[in-house]
């Protein structure tokens, strides 16, 4: 491609920092604290959970369990709220370790994505703890992204650790959205699919829920450990036939498909939801929302298009791409020049093989060739700060890419190569266009910012 002048060299660059601006300004505004702030409020020992009210003092015991990758910050947040001495004690389960540890609480570090010996310890944790309360105990359920392998335990003792572990590597790598991996995790799970609200029968129950799944299946949230189960055994084995998953299976796992053995989760009429309330307080919209009022800031006409949620990552990258440039041929013509489109949720990629990187820098690199001496900017991230098996959030890439890799190699062929090896991250943080936040402690699934100028 034809040399760069510094003039739109400078271009590129400021854009992909203002790129990075409206992703950070969405993470900052779309906080935990926030969230709380807005829905979860406890005065004269009444706590209030959006429009439902708890009167503490009512209760012979208050027992806290919060579980995912935003665990801590939830904890934190709700002691905030609450105050020293509201509850008796509880279970934090999350990936990484707590900035700062809140008295009265058990800790634990499970794995994710799949699930480790330390993830089975917070299930029998949590379940022993559960068990033993009565109908004048209350619960605080926290959940958010991730508790689906944080919090683990096999429904069948013949599943060993490792395959268990298999099996979600297996799903994880199937290119199948998150709402149907999380099917059949829930049914092969001890502590899913509103098994731990079972569990905490009959204690009254209330979840306060950080979703990074679509608005519409709150259930997938950490495969449902406290919701009513909106799938069913024939649900667990339609997907596994449709992604021939069966055969990949360990054979622990795959006997129960075979020999159609998978128990059935509770569902909607099961003693155990009534007495439970679920709350959504922090959701992809409110992520979504607050990078849409960042571009607005930033002087960018904005669109925002979720439609291709759980696309395939290439599939998702061409049709943003082509919405991108309808938005700025219709703005032209009212003399806009800055346009921005975002996105939120999943795209999906299917790995085999693959080298070091993630959906987001997948997707984004993606976009690199069809952009290229284009005056566009994408980036992709996810919102807890974990993209696959990187160290990075996700990716920026602009018009200049391909020619900023020239020097080195063919930008074309790099980039195809990259794409083909699932290989994204070596080559993107060369660049210098890996997004790098750290552990967010949220999790709001993935923001998409496409900008054209």
């Amino acid at each position: 491609m034809p040399a760069i002048s510094p003039e739109r060299e400078h271009q590129f660059r400021r854009m992909r920092e203002t790129a990075r601006e409206i992703f950070t300004s969405a993470l900052s505004h779309a906080s935990i604290e926030n969230a709380f702030a807005r829905n979860v409020h406890c005065e004269r020992r009444v706590l209030r959970v959006g429009d439902d009210l708890y009167d503490l003092d009512t209760y012979n015991r208050v027992f806290v369990v919060s579980i995912g990758k935003a665990a801590h910050t939830m904890a934190a947040a709700l002691e905030a709220q609450l105050g020293g001495g509201s509850f008796e004690a509880g279970i934090v389960a999350s990936s990484v370790e707590p900035a700062s540890l809140v008295r009265g609480f058990r800790y634990f570090r499970g794995g994710h994505p799949t699930p480790t010996a330390e993830s089975i310890r917070a299930a029998d944790g949590i379940l022993k703890s559960l068990t033993a309360l009565d109908s004048a105990a209350l619960v605080i359920f926290m959940i958010s992204g991730g508790g689906s392998s944080i919090v683990e335990k096999p429904v069948d003792d013949e599943i060993s650790l490792a395959d268990l572990a298999a099996t979600y590597r297996t799903l994880v790598h199937s290119g199948a959205p998150i709402a149907e991996i999380n099917a059949i995790r829930k049914h092969l799970s001890a502590v899913k699919g509103g098994r731990l609200a079972q569990a905490a029968y009959p204690a009254q129950q209330v979840s306060i829920l950080v979703s990074d799944v679509p608005d519409d299946t709150p259930d997938a949230l950490a495969s449902g450990p406290t919701m009513p189960d909106s799938t069913s055994i024939h649900d667990c084995e339609r997907i596994a036939a449709k992604y021939n998953l069966v055969d990949q299976f360990p054979s622990s796992v795959a006997d129960l498909f075979r020999q159609h053995a998978l128990d059935e989760t509770p569902k909607s009429d099961d003693p155990a939801f009534v007495r439970a309330r679920w709350s959504t307080v922090l959701s992809n919209k409110v992520a979504v929302d607050e990078a849409a009022a960042a571009a607005t800031r930033a002087g960018f006409a904005v669109e925002v298009d979720n439609s291709c949620d759980d696309w395939p990552y290439d599939k998702a990258a061409a049709y943003l791409l082509n919405h991108l440039r309808e938005l700025r041929g219709r703005e032209l013509q009212n003399n806009v020049s800055r346009v921005c489109l975002i996105s939120g949720g999943e795209v999906t990629v299917t790995v085999r093989n693959g080298g070091i990187g993630g959906r987001n820098q997948q997707f984004a690199l993606a976009c690199a060739e069809p952009i290229s001496g284009q005056d566009i900017t994408v980036l992709s991230a996810g919102t807890d700060g974990i993209d696959g098996n990187s160290p990075a959030a996700g990716a920026v890439v602009d018009g200049s890419t391909l020619g900023r890799t020239s020097a080195r190699a063919d930008g074309v062929e790099a980039v195809r190569h990259a794409l083909t090896s699932f290989n994204a991250y070596p080559f993107l943080d060369a660049l210098g266009d890996t997004v790098i936040t750290g552990p967010t402690g949220n999790n709001l699934r993935d923001l998409r910012i496409l900008l054209a100028y």
